[in-house]
């Protein structure tokens, strides 16, 4: 095991609810964050990630101008500016597994259903920085692989469809935050 120097890494939290993005701020102060900016909808949050270019986007599902999945959309396009391989965990207080998949489906990295525990947000921050998932990209999507196991040869009925996948390793920020020690 070894721990993350969270004040190497930028982080943009995206949620209406003011409250929630202090519980956020916090939390993320209290793992050693320093550079934390916040966005109160998703136009003002992609105009942020185009200038800031965080590391991690930590967003809400449901906001005005636009909602998390199309932030995430947005996110994903390989020509639009700043980071398209930056992780973003998805928070919501909605844990139906259909959404779960339309998130994983927008290209959302983790997915962590509100209330949070501060264990569970630093894990899912974690799995991002020391277990970035390879990037994939076929006609019609573009973000990390949607599974979890690396079975290459699998020949299942949930084998991927659409043609041909380009599998690109995502930059690993586990250099940048690892802590010394």
């Amino acid at each position: 095991m070894f721990r993350i120097d969270f004040n190497k890494l930028r982080f943009l939290v995206c949620d209406d609810n003011p409250h929630m993005r202090r519980i956020i701020r916090t939390l993320l102060h209290s793992f050693g964050a320093r550079e934390v900016y916040e966005a109160e909808d998703g136009a003002t949050a992609l105009e942020m990630f185009t200038h800031y270019i965080p590391d991690i986007v930590i967003c809400d599902w449901a906001m005005p101008i636009f909602d998390g999945l199309e932030l995430a959309q947005m996110i994903r396009q390989p020509e639009g500016a700043g980071n398209p391989y930056a992780p973003i965990i998805m928070l919501t207080g909605h844990s139906e597994k259909r959404r779960v998949m339309i998130a994983r489906d927008a290209g959302v990295t983790e997915f962590l259903v509100k209330p949070i525990s501060a264990k569970g947000f630093y894990q899912r921050i974690l799995n991002c920085v020391a277990n970035p998932r390879p990037f994939i990209k076929t006609k019609n999507y573009f973000g990390p692989d949607r599974r979890r196991n690396n079975i290459t040869n699998y020949i299942g009925v949930e084998r991927r469809s659409g043609g041909k996948a380009e599998v690109m390793q995502q930059p690993s920020l586990l250099e940048k935050a690892r802590a010394p020690g």
